[in-house]
């Protein structure tokens, strides 16, 4: 996965194939070329990142990590992403992904010239009771998309210098695409005299995203471990396991993770310092456990707003201000 893509979250589109590439730094050759001789779908690719980050804070949100980036919506700092911890695995599976995710949904809507919605299996009886027809979300060609641009980089430094974690982010963008098409569900339309549904047509297409993301989520939970010298086939470290083949779905990390509690901007770590926490909460987002132990701070506001609205024929409406004051509670 490259970060620089996401450098400018949704170029705008411009006439010169040249222009719309030239602004994408660090791009490999085949990168590159995809890029000239597909330059309208790079602004989906530059969303579907944006997308697999989004969804990534959202999962995160009230836990030590919560997917913050340094200071761009989609731009994580190298040091971080090289450690290839169980977080970063998360990372490049989600924005995988986004990737495929959006360029699926621009297929379908007809925003591609390339690619269109799939109808191999239009028409076809599946069923007694219905048969394969609509516009069926054209995944494959999204995960295609998705590993041409994703991959190169990886798959160039794994064939220079054998790195592990070139192998496992490699695995993680598959894991990432493959989840969107495992999530794709069926959808179905009757057909029929005065509303009865003697025949249905069905298609298939993906969820939305927050089902995806939740997805990894919990694939990130059950990632797997892998043994440091992987050059040619990912192994597990876990030794009883070691010939155990690793699934298609599984996420994988080479490195354990870093302690997220204190600030370490060289690692690209935030830390949780001014983290905003919930005191009585036994989860992830409560004070003892998101503040690591630090105590916080306790501030009162006063939330000033407008309340018992009323309606007034015709045509006004009379509210009153109500004051409430709320605790806000921060980590030391």
């Amino acid at each position: 996965m490259t970060g620089n893509i996401s450098k400018d979250s949704q170029p705008t589109p411009v006439s010169d194939t040249a222009d719309t590439c030239h602004g994408l730094t660090d791009l490999v050759a085949k990168q590159l070329k995809l890029c000239r001789s597909h330059p309208n779908a790079m602004t989906r690719v530059a969303f579907g990142a944006r997308l697999g980050i989004m969804e990534c804070r959202h999962q995160f949100h009230g836990e030590r990590w919560n997917c913050s980036t340094s200071g761009n919506d989609t731009v994580f700092s190298r040091a971080y992403l090289e450690q290839a911890t169980r977080e970063t695995s998360f990372i490049y599976a989600a924005s995988s992904a986004g990737v495929t995710y959006a360029v699926t949904a621009a297929c379908t809507a007809g925003n591609l010239t390339d690619c269109a919605c799939d109808m191999k299996r239009q028409s076809k009886q599946a069923a007694a009771d219905w048969k394969w027809g609509g516009c069926s979300d054209n995944v494959r060609y999204g995960m295609w998309f998705s590993a041409a641009f994703i991959d190169p980089p990886e798959t160039l430094r794994h064939r220079q210098t054998r790195d592990v974690r070139a192998l496992a982010n490699l695995h993680n963008n598959e894991v990432g695409r493959k989840t969107v098409a495992k999530e794709m569900r069926l959808k179905c339309r009757c057909h029929g005299v005065s509303g009865s549904c003697g025949v249905k047509t069905c298609w298939r297409a993906m969820s939305n995203f927050q089902r995806i993301g939740r997805a990894l989520k919990n694939r990130y939970k059950m990632a797997v471990a892998l043994a440091p010298r992987s050059k040619r086939k990912l192994r597990r470290r876990d030794k009883k396991r070691r010939n155990e083949p690793i699934g298609s779905t599984e996420m994988v990390y080479v490195r354990k993770s870093p302690n997220y509690c204190k600030r370490d901007i060289a690692r690209g770590v935030f830390g949780t310092k001014g983290r905003e926490c919930k005191k009585n909460s036994r989860k992830s987002d409560g004070c003892n456990l998101l503040c690591c132990g630090r105590g916080y701070n306790t501030q009162t506001l006063k939330l000033v707003e407008r309340c018992q609205c009323k309606f007034f024929w015709c045509c006004h409406v009379k509210c009153k201000t109500c004051e409430t004051l709320i605790d806000r509670h921060t980590c030391k």
